[in-house]
């Protein structure tokens, strides 16, 4: 049954932004009965019609028929993006346009992005807050009520604009896009079948992005805890469960990656779509900074914290972890401080510095980082 319209049999998705995870995202949701009412929606007419063409016929070839239609929206243009919005009246909105994707410095000569990777995520933040902030400012002017999956660094934006009451309902990717993994690595110390496992863990995006590529935590802080057919691991040592993700389960990056992300969005949809409760971990829910374990049902991701963990404890241990991806703060009018070793990266390689940045800035500060960054990967690539 819909969300909104209970005369319906699935609720209505709108997908705004025609990037590569949009595209990936969009075939696997008209691929699935339960998710084929959808609306990609964006700035580029032509490419969201054949976008939207490529994976109706996919989708006709394995028996399905889905709803799915094109909008022109312009996040820049607010009033009309509210007026699109009340008038298609979606119930689920899925949030995947950015300003600037997070692969981009990955196209840079070797040498060069992992001298820029050590700045970490957090010094990117106005490129994913500003279009999720116009946004959350059009859901509102609509007077709508869909609930909002954020992928654009949804472990920051959430709890910024939660400052202001206009939190997404939650984000996706990152925490559960290690799980997976996690989940292989728990099997092979243990000699279970992976799909005996079951993780809790409790981590923001630095923590996800570091264990991958170098097999262990750096320095992020976090929570994990397993179970093999609901009996603790608590004998297997984190350690050896991380150096399999750099070695034995190492996988395909950048934009190969997005799969991987566009499934984990898939796995939120989906329990959101049945009302199913399904067990996932989630981005974000409700605001709170960092990932985290939760049961996902027709109004989202719900905390479903390890037993005996305080929601405090698990906001503490985000917060931690946040100042490792180079963010040292959320104020409560949403002004974020930047960390300065992270920052001062940013300012030796592009010249870009930014200390601390109120949310109506987030627009400003993302139209500099864009041409410092612009200039910078053209002095790099000749």
């Amino acid at each position: 049954m819909s969300l909104d319209h209970p005369d319906r049999e699935k609720p209505l998705i709108m997908v705004v932004g025609c990037g590569d995870l949009a595209a990936r995202l969009l075939s696997m949701l008209l691929h699935t009965p339960d998710t084929n009412r959808v609306v990609l929606a964006g700035r580029d007419v032509e490419k969201m019609t054949r976008t939207v063409n490529l994976a109706r016929f996919t989708a006709t070839n394995l028996g399905l028929i889905p709803e799915v239609t094109v909008e022109r929206i312009d996040l820049d243009d607010i009033a009309a993006t509210a007026g699109t919005l009340a008038r298609v009246r979606p119930d689920i909105v899925f949030m995947a346009a950015s300003l600037q994707s997070w692969r981009i410095i990955t196209k840079l000569p070797k040498e060069h992005f992992e001298a820029l990777d050590e700045a970490q995520f957090g010094p990117w933040l106005p490129m994913h807050l500003t279009l999720n902030h116009r946004l959350a400012e059009a859901v509102r002017a609509s007077g709508t009520a869909p609930k909002v999956l954020n992928a654009a660094f949804p472990d920051a934006v959430g709890p910024i604009l939660d400052k202001v009451g206009l939190a997404p309902t939650a984000g996706i990717g990152n925490v559960a896009n290690i799980i997976p993994a996690l989940t292989f690595g728990y099997a092979i110390e243990a000699s279970v079948d992976p799909s005996s496992v079951e993780l809790r863990l409790v981590a923001q995006h630095y923590f996800s992005h570091y264990v991958p590529r170098f097999g262990n935590e750096g320095n992020g802080r976090y929570h994990l805890s397993a179970t093999a057919h609901g009996k603790p691991l608590d004998d297997i040592p984190h350690g050896a469960v991380f150096a399999h993700l750099s070695g034995r389960l190492r996988r395909l990056g950048g934009d190969a990656g997005q799969l991987l992300t566009a499934s984990s969005a898939m796995r939120v949809l989906h329990a959101m779509a049945t009302d199913s409760g399904v067990r996932a971990h989630a981005p974000a829910p409700n605001g709170l900074p960092g990932g985290y374990p939760v049961r996902v049902g027709r109004d989202g991701p719900a905390l479903d914290l390890p037993d005996g963990m305080p929601v405090d404890t698990a906001v503490a241990i985000n917060e931690e972890c946040q100042r490792a991806d180079g963010i040292d703060r959320i104020d409560d009018d949403g002004t974020v401080t930047f960390a300065e070793r992270e920052m001062s990266i940013m300012k030796r390689l592009l010249g870009y510095e930014c200390l601390t940045m109120p949310l109506a800035e987030s627009a400003d500060w993302a139209e500099e980082l864009d041409a410092k960054y612009r200039a910078y990967a053209a002095r790099v690539t000749g």
